[in-house]
């Protein structure tokens, strides 16, 4: 039986800390006794969180950090690690979603996705390895449902998160003799920002969600699943119900799913329209993942 408070005493540090799943990530390892390390680029956004986590204590180090800039994630593992003496959660949590079709995207989109989603992802493990190492701790990857199935018009979000899968499938083996679990998480649609964010990381405040309500889990109902998942150090969670789904009918039966993919005409979001609040999806800032 895992305790009220599996992580006490622990030291938890999240990329794209700022909102969406990786805000409510803090604040659930916060309530489960961790202290926290929040990462991403908006400093102003990050500060006003670390302010209420630290409401109850000495909770909450907030750090601008750009998980896309070779140096930031270093010189973020050091700061926590002389706050708080140690690192033994890390979740790889930044990043964003790049849509449109192949004809209509070009190279430089690809490599801004990847940048971000896998790159990034790969910079927080480096940075962080030797502490997990030495605490025996544990390693989340923030993947998608986008990562087992490819959706069209948004090929370079699907291969960035197939890419995130395939890295978590390798460390699950390639860590454990270090005592190091690897968690994958594989979230459905989430009620976060990443749906109002454009192809080149920019906010689009008054953009409308395409996707309703009723079929987003809140983030924080979220992020109380991957937690309890991080816990238990398993090997992957996909979280909603229909993520379930999803995942399960592409395992069993990946022609029906493309058939009702191009009956029902089945494509990615559209790029956001409305008024911009800037770039911060490079960092991790505006946060979230969804099929």
């Amino acid at each position: 039986m895992i305790s009220m408070k599996s992580f006490e005493n622990k030291v938890a540090l999240i990329t794209g800390a700022s909102s969406g799943i990786g805000e409510a990530l803090a604040q659930e390892f916060v309530k489960e006794g961790a202290q926290v390390v929040l990462l991403a680029r908006r400093l102003d956004r990050l500060g006003e969180l670390a302010q209420k986590l630290n409401a109850s204590g000495d909770k909450a180090l907030a750090l601008e950090c750009d998980v896309t800039r070779d140096g930031d994630l270093e010189k973020a593992a050091a700061q926590a690690v002389k706050k708080f003496g140690k690192i033994d959660v890390v979740v790889a949590n930044a990043g964003f979603g790049v849509s449109g079709n192949l004809v209509d995207l070009n190279l430089e989109d690809y490599r801004r996705q990847f940048e971000t989603n896998v790159f990034g992802l790969l910079r927080t493990i480096y940075a962080t390895k030797e502490e997990l190492k030495k605490s025996k701790g544990s390693l989340a990857l923030v993947s998608s449902v986008s990562g087992y199935v490819s959706v069209p018009g948004i090929s370079p979000y699907s291969m960035s998160k197939y890419a995130v899968r395939a890295l978590a499938e390798a460390l699950v083996t390639e860590l454990h003799p270090l005592g190091v679990s690897t968690t994958l998480i594989s979230p459905g649609f989430i009620n976060t920002e990443i749906r109002k964010v454009d192809n080149k990381g920019q906010y689009h405040e008054g953009s409308k969600d395409m996707i309703p309500d009723w079929l987003c889990m809140p983030a924080q109902k979220a992020a109380r699943i991957m937690v309890k998942a991080i816990a238990r150090r398993k090997i992957e969670v996909i979280v909603t119900g229909h993520g379930k789904f999803i995942v399960g009918l592409s395992h069993r039966m990946p022609k029906m799913l493309i058939r009702l993919m191009r009956r029902f005409k089945v494509s990615g979001r559209p790029q956001p329209r409305g008024r911009s609040m800037g770039s911060d999806s490079a960092a991790g800032n505006v946060k979230g993942n969804s099929i």
